[in-house]
């Protein structure tokens, strides 16, 4: 795709991403301007899948290339979120309307006062239902007012979020930055390819988490969804977040809990890189916690070092003592 198409796609769409609006209390942290500070959403987890939420800063060990970085930023549950509510709204998804709307009002109940969100539906083109605001009616009201309707505009609706939202993720603030998706099965309009949707999750630091729902027209979720389930899980390697295959409606609910609990859960590390040079060359990240037993951390495997364009990816780091 030239640049051309990608800009008159971006321009055409209805998504207009502002500022953060009137309303929402921030506690959010900010850093010197020039400063390239490389952030990363750390993610830790025992042996039994659930959330560590009690480290220190002196608990991490960060690593770029090898050598060994001084952590200068470390926030866990008071850093704010900042969150795309993507929803499929093509005409297949009419079956699951209703749970839909219950499961999504349960996730807009666990945002905090300093948290914000914006509705997106999509079809043939994705539409702004509410921008970002911290008013749960709002969000809510904007979540029942969607009406399937048209094909499926998956990879394009991915796309023009990303860009939109990645433009406010390099503003000064630091927020944790997601978008959360809903939909139904394989993409079928898209003048974008998913190795573009891929591109432009690796640009951005912002995490994907995904729930592709198990059954469309009567087919189970092997049956016609293998490029979708691709894709999904590809982008929850590369953005930091998760993929969720639900295989009924009534998982729907507990998937979204667990999205909200990771985005509370989450811990932020920041450092500049003991390495100044912006010579666009790919540094691996690893972040450990070696003095805490076996533990799985979930990060950004790297990014390049370019000025103000990032490219960050994600790894699993199994630690054992």
């Amino acid at each position: 795709m030239t640049s051309r198409i990608v800009a008159a796609l971006v321009a055409s769409s209805s998504l207009a991403f502002g500022a953060m609006p009137d309303g929402v209390a921030s506690r959010a942290l900010t850093f010197p301007s020039g400063v390239e500070l490389v952030n990363l959403n750390v993610s830790v987890l025992n042996n039994r899948d659930r959330f560590v939420t009690d480290l220190q800063l002196g608990d991490f060990a960060v690593f770029e290339n090898g050598v060994r970085q001084q952590a200068t930023v470390f926030a866990q549950e008071n850093l704010p979120i900042s969150m795309v509510l993507l929803l499929d709204m093509s005409a297949s998804m009419q079956p699951n309307l209703e749970a839909l709307r219950r499961s999504a009002d349960r996730l807009i109940e666990r945002l905090r006062p300093e948290d914000c969100a914006e509705v997106v539906a999509f079809a043939d083109r994705p539409t702004v239902l509410q921008d970002f605001t911290g008013d749960h009616e709002k969000l809510q009201a904007a979540v029942r007012a969607a009406r399937p309707g048209g094909a499926t505009a998956l990879h394009n609706a991915l796309y023009v979020t990303l860009k939109e939202l990645g433009a406010l993720a390099r503003s000064q603030e630091m927020r944790r930055r997601s978008i959360v998706l809903l939909s139904d099965g394989d993409d079928t309009t898209s003048m974008v390819t998913d190795d573009q949707v891929l591109e432009a999750a690796r640009a951005c630091e912002i995490s994907i988490y995904s729930i592709l729902l198990g059954t469309r027209h009567g087919r189970s979720a092997e049956e016609g969804t293998d490029q979708a389930r691709y894709l999904l899980s590809a982008l929850a390697r590369e953005s930091g977040g998760q993929a969720f295959f639900p295989e009924s409606l009534a998982e729907l609910g507990r998937t979204y809990d667990r999205i909200a609990q990771e985005l509370r859960s989450q811990y932020n590390i920041g450092y500049v890189s003991s390495n100044a040079a912006a010579d666009g060359t790919w540094r691996q990240i690893i972040v450990m916690a070696p003095d805490h037993g076996e533990l799985k951390i979930r990060h950004r495997l790297g990014y390049y070092a370019v000025p103000d364009a990032p490219l960050p990816r994600t790894q699993t780091t199994e630690l054992r003592r």
